[in-house]
């Protein structure tokens, strides 16, 4: 017994040499480091002086801590038939819930990977029972010449088999790290998608509230040019004034009529598109008639600096840099040789009282390396192609951070200038008004003809529709600044990858989870 372990023992030792190397070497990693892309921010918003600040409606210069918005941002209009639709997104939504199961699925594919680097354990037990032909030829004679008999046996078999590729060179690290940072993105991308979502809302919402300043502003029209009618009619009557002038009355009237009726279009339109936006039917959802007569609020710009924290497409963007960097890393670990580490062990016997006995045992150990001497410049070109890739995502990134800067400063500009256009649109209504009533008193006391009238009045619904609809727009871009300022989101709620490996966002669907993102 001593003389075979003697035997036994530099087998043993040069197997555990070759595990301590192994593991040794499994500290090993290929690839690049990866670094963020540099971008250059601008100190400050070009729109955001203190000239333009006295032009535009509550806007003010931040304080510190008025440079971030918090959550639920759509609280800032301080409408509460809006956040009563907004509370309902997140829950209802269905494209929400089907990014949630995109990330869902990204994350998954974190604990896949992860996978790679334990041992995989099989086993395989079976009970056979064999019976051999008596004219196979293999029996022992037993019966005379010419003649074998059969013979008849049963296997007990429970083996257990266990394999290892060991990440020497970082290729499973690297897949891991690619898949977290896809993941990352995913969250991303779901948050980016909420935004959208929770803007569209705000933004059909206040269209449909301009639907309904529009609709009261052509009633009230009607109104008044149903008087009109009336008093063109009362002069006709009365012989002062033509049949002409009732015509043109009745005309006016029908026209704007019909104007008002149209303006229900829109309005259901609106109305159906919110009840989809917060996942209801269009047959069963209404929202009541109330004219717009929200301001807009003062929104907290922050800095530029900031934005790159804060817009979740460009959080996104930059983790698909760092995933193109981490399939670098990959493509570069196929240069290094792979190394297979097998064991077999277990118990087999012919009985089944002896199975489960020591005599019954057996097992082998072993390793194994393999290495591409040559691939015709294969790995090479992948490894190209990754470095590609990689450019490619970089300057995608740095292109959805200047569209960022793009949409915030359009956003501006356009605050600013729908600020000095209401204004002087609302100078425009005094001056149709007083025009109106000049030529409705001229023409009661029959110096100029209808006509007049007809052309002050329209003048007066045109210069007003355009004062609602100039109201509306400022409504819009309001929401489309919260939007390209990336709402109350920012980069501190995308997943760690300790909280995608272990699961933990499954628990705040759809939401993110707060945490510091690891690179």
């Amino acid at each position: 017994m001593l003389k075979r372990l003697k035997r036994r023992a530099p087998a043993y030792g040069m197997l555990t040499l070759f595990v301590a190397v192994t593991v040794a070497l499994g500290g090993c990693m290929v690839g690049p480091k990866y670094h963020t892309p540099t971008q250059q921010t601008p100190a400050a918003y070009k729109e955001v002086t203190p000239d333009n600040m006295k032009e535009v409606d509550n806007w003010k210069v931040a304080q510190p801590s008025d440079t971030e918005m918090r959550g639920k941002w759509w609280e800032l209009f301080n409408d509460p038939e809006l956040n009563k639709l907004e509370e309902q997104v997140d829950a209802s939504n269905q494209t929400i819930a089907a990014s949630y199961a995109n990330f869902m699925a990204a994350r998954a594919l974190v604990r896949e990977a992860r996978a790679q680097l334990f041992p995989t354990l099989t086993t395989s037990p079976s009970i056979t029972k064999q019976h051999s032909s008596a004219n196979s030829g293999g029996g022992s004679g037993s019966g005379g010449s010419g003649t074998s008999s059969s013979s008849s046996f049963t296997n007990y078999s429970l083996p257990f088999d266990a394999s290892w590729v060991p990440d020497l060179w970082g290729r499973v690290r690297n897949n891991i790290r690619s898949n977290v940072y896809n993941a990352q993105a995913s969250a991303a991308d779901l948050e980016n998608v909420r935004l959208t979502v929770h803007s569209e809302v705000a933004s059909d919402y206040f269209q449909l509230r301009g639907q309904d300043a529009l609709k009261e502003l052509l009633d009230s029209t009607v109104t008044a040019y149903q008087e009109s009618l009336r008093l063109t009619r009362v002069l006709y009557e009365t012989g002062i004034d033509s049949d002409e002038a009732v015509a043109q009355a009745q005309t006016q009237l029908e026209t704007t009529e019909a104007q008002d009726t149209n303006i229900g279009i829109a309005r259901s339109q609106f109305e159906h598109a919110i009840a989809t936006l917060v996942g209801q039917p269009a047959s069963t959802f209404s929202i009541p008639v109330e004219p717009l007569k929200t301001p807009p609020p003062p929104i907290p710009l922050g800095l530029p600096s900031q934005l790159l924290e804060r817009r979740p497409d460009i959080a996104s963007s930059e983790r698909l840099v760092a995933q193109a960097n981490a399939q670098i890393g990959i493509a570069k670990a196929a240069y290094y040789p792979t190394v297979t580490l097998s064991a077999a062990a277990g118990l087999q016997s012919s009985s089944f009282a002896d199975w489960f006995t020591w005599p019954s045992r057996f097992w082998s150990i072993g390793a194994a390396a393999a290495e591409t001497i040559f691939d015709a410049g294969l790995r090479r070109a992948t490894v190209q192609q990754f470095e590609a890739t990689y450019d490619q995502t970089v300057a995608t990134y740095r292109q959805t951070v200047l569209t960022a800067f793009q949409q915030v400063e359009d956003s501006l500009s356009s605050l600013r200038i729908l600020s000095q256009e209401i204004h002087q649109q609302d100078s425009a209504v005094n001056s149709a008004q007083r025009n109106l009533n000049i030529a409705t008193d001229r023409y009661k006391l029959g110096i100029d003809p209808y006509l007049n009238v007809i052309t002050a009045q329209t003048t007066l619904l045109t210069n007003k529709q355009t004062a609602v609809n100039l109201h509306i727009q400022q409504m819009s871009s309001s929401v489309q600044l919260v939007e390209a300022l990336g709402g109350g989101w920012d980069r501190s709620q995308l997943p760690s990858p300790a909280q995608l490996v272990a699961g933990t966002p499954a628990n705040s669907a759809p939401t993110g989870v707060k945490s510091s993102p690891q690179r």
